[in-house]
């Protein structure tokens, strides 16, 4: 993590922004209190994120196509605290 004031950057922006594309963290300051960070962005996703761990540890898990359905009403009771 590279810590430079405010005229360091505006001095030497481009250099800074090439460590930043190189994937550095650049800690902005004001006389030498930190003020901003500047930090890569993160490349997007290629492939799809699994569901949790699910991927990995059952690759064949697939969700419900009635995900969304309202819950049975002994269930949603349990839910709300009535007696079911």
């Amino acid at each position: 993590m590279l810590q430079l004031n405010i005229n360091e950057v505006k001095t030497h922006l481009s250099a800074t922004l090439t460590k930043v594309e190189q994937g550095e963290t650049v800690i902005i300051c004001k006389r030498n209190k930190p003020i901003a960070e500047i930090r890569p962005i993160r490349k997007p996703r290629k492939k799809k994120r699994p569901l949790g761990l699910m991927g990995k540890k059952y690759p064949d898990f697939k969700v419900p196509d009635d995900i969304n359905d309202p819950l049975p009403d002994d269930i949603l009771a349990l839910f709300t605290g009535e007696k079911g």
